[in-house]
């Protein structure tokens, strides 16, 4: 996938600004940003289901939006929200989109065996969908994605319902259809998935701000996280926000991982400025993670103009 200066206005709001991606083959791309930033309008983009309103997209070798149905039968898509039918049993469902999907009922057949088995259905076929707990149902969804075995799958924050163990053997059959050949787009708000993704990108008001492998963007920031222990953190905290060059302060347990806007040996620094307001706290160098990355990325930037 190949996309050159994405752009997408509705009125005076410019949802995505000019952004450019490149998805490599076989890979799981994570898609990342805040409520709002443009995330579901550039995978809407993408699809073919949303025209944009300047910008190139290269598809599977197509040209989107104008080639979109012929993309139509070689993607899949699954959104946050259950879409499937819910007073539909697990087969029915299963052979309501191969149908849709126009895939002959003898391969249909056997298509759906092989989903209801490796989806571990095969003692559910006959409930009703939506008897089914977030998990089964999560399942479900990425099975009926992927009836027609498609090249590239997009994902719309698929695991915000359902519970840690779920999440895991969801990314678990995701990692299974990369090795097999697909390629996944997956926007998430978890940075524990974000963490496995092969090459992540976030995105802040509809503007790129950062792109590249987990690792790659952590150790951007070598040199602008610290950890604060503190007796009494809550007000190591107040003072250190007042601190110049202090981007953000997040309590983990009695400790304070501290941001900073720039590399270097900030620890004497920051450990005056805490000694000036009567706190003696002990200040010392950490690893960066992706939870900075994005907090840098969407908080770091400077101040962008708002569409006119």
């Amino acid at each position: 996938m190949r996309v050159r200066g994405l752009t997408k206005r509705f009125g005076a709001l410019v949802a995505v600004n000019d952004v450019d991606l490149d998805v490599p083959k076989r890979n799981v791309y994570g898609f990342l940003g805040p409520n709002g930033s443009g995330k579901s309008t550039t995978i809407r983009m993408l699809c073919g289901l949303l025209t944009p309103s300047a910008g190139e997209i290269d598809v599977l070798g197509l040209r989107i939006p104008e080639q979109a149905e012929q993309l139509r039968t070689r993607i899949g898509y699954m959104t946050q929200k259950f879409s499937l039918f819910e007073d539909l049993t697990v087969r029915e469902n299963l052979e309501f989109l191969a149908a849709v999907q126009d895939i002959p009922h003898a391969q249909a057949k056997r298509r759906i065996d092989e989903l209801v088995e490796h989806y571990h259905f095969q003692d559910r076929q006959k409930q009703l969908a939506g008897t089914m707990s977030g998990g089964q149902k999560q399942r479900l969804a990425l099975a009926g994605a992927v009836i027609h075995s498609p090249e590239l799958l997009f994902l719309d924050e698929p695991t915000s319902a359902v519970d840690p163990e779920s999440r895991r053997d969801f990314w678990e059959k995701l990692f299974e259809l990369a090795d097999a050949g697909t390629t996944l787009l997956v926007s998430t708000h978890y940075m524990d998935e974000a963490e496995r993704c092969h090459r992540i990108a976030i995105l802040d008001r509809g503007v790129l701000v950062a792109d590249g492998t987990p690792d790659a963007l952590t150790g951007e920031l070598a040199g602008r996280t610290l950890v604060v222990d503190a007796a009494q953190p809550r007000q190591a905290q107040k003072v250190l926000m007042g601190l110049h060059g202090v981007i953000s302060v997040a309590q983990i347990g009695n400790a304070l991982r501290v941001l900073l806007a720039e590399n270097g040996d900030a620890s004497a620094r920051i450990s005056q400025g805490l000694r000036s307001a009567g706190i003696e706290a002990g200040v010392s160098a950490s690893q960066a993670n992706l939870e900075d990355v994005f907090v840098s990325a969407t908080r770091g930037q400077p101040a962008r103009e708002e569409a006119a």
